[in-house]
């Protein structure tokens, strides 16, 4: 209630329809994050690179087989490793500008604008692909690192909003429904365009372009739904930011500046960013890899491979729900541990699979949805615990870029590997040194500690 009698406070509706339109932004953005970047472009892309290598005429010719390489800027590089490559450049990229984009954030009342631009710079980007045809490798990787930034930058700035639009005690549900949100949008549009690439035949298509209009969709899908959270988001002005000087990029900088140093005080929550930039890195390779290793590695079709991972949209669902629950009984911390264990069993079974076994691979799906949801899940609301009060913004704008902007590693990793042994198999089994380590340092944080200190004032 406020101090005048009779006036019912609306804050919590308002806040309620606020958090409404925030939850598309995970709608909106799992299109791409699912239909492009989990799926299509990779395998997609190393067909492209391989017909510049090979110099491929037809489709049946695309079983022979070829030692070719593409060449940029003087190194020779294997079109089954351009897709790693791709996504480490954007990633190391993103490691430079997501801080400064999460601190300029911070600094202005327009973050709904900011949200929604980087979003539809993501998304007409991700339209550009739909001509990405021929041997034209290196526009197809230009504009997917444009889209992945995008992307990214959205999603910091989204996640600088949540502590605006919800009070402490609602954070958890709202973080809960828009991580929902994404997998049942992304699930419903990959559901859509596994009948476009299963039935390209019958609709006209062949199966190259029923792949380019999947792309097109996730792209339309992206920018329309984001209308949503652009309309229905508040501006509000800033709060509790550094007193620095100079312009908005030279005080955005200053923030970035206070808030490393301000880590420091906290270093239990530092040691947990340690943690999960490992394992998480591992994480965001195997989701990025996936489909790769479906479709040259196991030889299934792209439409096999697209029903397996609308499999895992929705069991990843029901993974974070389980995990959650296991989480009050046993602690995150414990948990999260187990999940990395399963993790690596995962990562084992994979070097093993056998070749066109679709239940084996099925399986392997089944078991990747459970552990993905439930990991990622419980990693954010463990670290919410270490975050000290009145620095959410800028602490999560933090954690987010290192979810988005430090994953390279494990892809560069995976690239190499490849590279080397021809072979995806060792490539992915390669990734179970991230979940050692990151297992290794999670062990050490503690949790009791890392609460008292984010309590404490400094």
């Amino acid at each position: 209630m406020t101090g005048t009698p009779g006036i019912a406070d609306l804050g919590p509706l308002n806040r309620a329809k606020e958090q409404k339109a925030w939850f598309f932004t995970d709608w909106a953005v799992s299109a791409f994050q699912t239909t492009v970047a989990g799926v299509l472009f990779a395998p997609y892309l190393i067909s492209v690179a391989e017909q510049a290598a090979c110099g491929f005429v037809s489709d049946s010719d695309k079983g022979l087989d070829c030692d070719g390489t593409i060449s940029l800027l003087g190194l020779d590089i294997a079109p089954g490793a351009l897709p790693s490559y791709v996504i480490t450049f954007s990633t190391i990229l993103g490691a430079i500008l997501y801080p400064l984009i999460g601190a300029l954030a911070d600094r202005t009342a327009r973050k709904p604008d900011l949200l929604a631009g980087f979003a539809w710079v993501g998304a007409t980007a991700t339209a550009l692909l739909f001509f990405l045809n021929g041997e034209n490798w290196l526009f197809g990787s230009i504009v997917f690192i444009i889209a992945n930034l995008a992307g990214g930058a959205s999603m910091v700035i989204n996640d600088s909003i949540l502590p605006l639009i919800s009070e402490e005690h609602e954070r958890d549900r709202a973080s809960s429904i828009g991580w929902a949100y994404g997998y049942a949008g992304g699930g419903l549009l990959l559901a859509a365009n596994f009948a476009v690439v299963t039935f390209h035949d019958s609709l006209g298509m062949s199966t190259e372009m029923a792949v380019r209009v999947s792309m097109l969709s996730g792209a339309v899908w992206w920018a329309a739904f984001t209308v949503i959270p652009w309309l229905g988001i508040k501006r509000r002005p800033p709060r509790a930011v550094e007193a620095v000087e100079g312009g908005l990029v030279a005080r955005s900088f200053g923030q970035l500046g206070a808030t490393l140093k301000d880590l420091r005080n906290y270093p239990v929550a530092l040691s947990f960013l340690l943690a999960y930039l490992f394992f998480n890195d591992g994480i965001q390779t195997v989701i990025a890899s996936a489909a790769t290793f479906g479709e040259k590695e196991l030889g299934f079709e792209t439409g096999t491979v697209l029903a397996v991972y609308l499999v895992v949209q929705f069991v990843a669902v029901g993974g974070a729900v389980a995990f959650g629950r296991a989480a009050r009984t046993f602690g995150a911390k414990h948990v999260v541990l187990a999940g990395l264990g399963f993790w690596m069993l995962i990562l084992a079974t994979a070097l093993v699979v056998p070749s066109d076994n679709f239940a084996a691979f099925l399986l392997l799906g089944v078991a990747i949805g459970i552990v993905l949801g439930g990991t990622q899940a419980l990693a954010r609301s463990y670290f919410s615990l270490f975050i000290p009060a009145g620095k959410e913004a800028e602490y999560f704008s933090l954690y987010h870029a290192m979810d988005r902007g430090t994953s390279w590693l494990g892809t560069l990793t995976f690239g190499l590997v490849y590279q080397f042994t021809d072979s995806y198999r060792p490539a992915i089994f390669a990734l179970v040194v991230f979940f050692v380590i990151g297992g290794l340092l999670l062990m050490r944080v503690d949790t009791a500690k890392g609460i008292e200190q984010a309590k404490t004032p400094r």
